[in-house]
């Protein structure tokens, strides 16, 4: 896998995954475990749609074995 995440688009998928997930147990919804996706793929580094749209926010790539 390449990553395809930068910093900018990392620190914001945290954020966001960070607020659904509070979303989710303030109002008491299994809905808020969809904030995992975005701190997964910030973990990983890695988005599987931006690799099949060919996008990258990386300054430069590295690849992870």
């Amino acid at each position: 896998m390449t990553k395809n995440i930068g910093t900018r688009d990392k620190t914001i998928r945290i954020i966001v995954g960070i607020v659904i997930l509070a979303l989710g147990v303030w109002l008491k919804s299994w809905w808020g475990l969809i904030g995992l996706l975005p701190l997964a793929t910030a973990i990983v580094g890695w988005c599987p749609p931006y690799s099949l749209l060919g996008i990258s926010t990386c300054k430069t790539d590295q690849s992870q074995e």
